[in-house]
């Protein structure tokens, strides 16, 4: 069949159980036990479906479905999660996420569900993220506002691909360091606010402010003026 699947899950009988039904269906099958393990084969091989836990040691996977869509990582994910609320399907699917399956599953739904996200074209995710005139290409990481292209480092890249995912949402200073940075914030240090300080500057060379900050809960991107 050509398919290569990645699950990235923790609970082995779980894992276990998937991986040998997708073999048997005849699909080429890896498996990731946490979520650094799972960035590590996310970010050096190539996947054709991607099967992803939400609680995972290491690194989230929220959080590790963000970052490899920020990245321009384009194969088709499907959350494998106990977690049943519509908030939270919200979340994922928002995060990047083309498909939401609630443990415990039939593996018969399972397999229809991984045959229906094999089908997609390759690089369905769309290549480029926009909010109003900036633009940021996925595959070249290129940003331009009003056309003109910025010059970012790798830390100003990804802070703004975060926000230009999440317009008008207030984003916490402790999400988006443990997103940007994948380390806790200790609530003393001052590097996030130096990068968004730095960010604001490039970015109103072209064009009004875009990042707000929303005292004493974080920053919110996507409205003109303010703070």
């Amino acid at each position: 069949m050509g398919i290569r699947i990645l699950v990235v899950e923790d609970e082995v009988e779980i894992a276990d159980f998937v991986v040998r039904g997708l073999r048997e269906e005849g699909f080429t099958v890896e498996h990731s036990p946490d979520g650094l393990d799972g960035w590590h084969r996310l970010s050096t091989e190539s996947w054709d479906v991607i099967l992803l836990d939400w609680w995972l040691p290491g690194v989230e996977g929220l959080a590790l479905l963000e970052r490899f869509r920020q990245v321009g990582g384009a194969a088709p994910v499907l959350f494998l999660t106990a977690r049943d609320a519509i908030s939270d399907r919200v979340r994922g699917l928002d995060g990047g996420a083309d498909d939401y399956l609630c443990k415990p599953f039939a593996f018969e739904e399972l397999l229809a569900r991984v045959r229906s996200l094999s089908r997609r074209p390759a690089g369905r995710a769309a290549p480029r993220l926009t909010h109003a005139d900036v633009s940021i290409d996925l595959t070249t990481q290129q940003v331009r506002r009003a056309g003109q292209r910025l010059e970012l480092t790798t830390r100003e890249y990804a802070l703004l691909t975060l926000f230009v995912r999440h317009p008008g949402e207030v984003l916490s200073r402790t999400r988006i360091y443990e997103q940007v940075w994948d380390e806790r914030y200790d609530g003393v240090s001052n590097t996030l606010e130096v990068h968004v300080m730095e960010l604001r500057k490039k970015l109103e060379a072209h064009g009004p402010r875009l990042i707000q900050t929303v005292r004493g809960r974080g920053y919110v991107f996507g409205t003109e003026g303010g703070s």
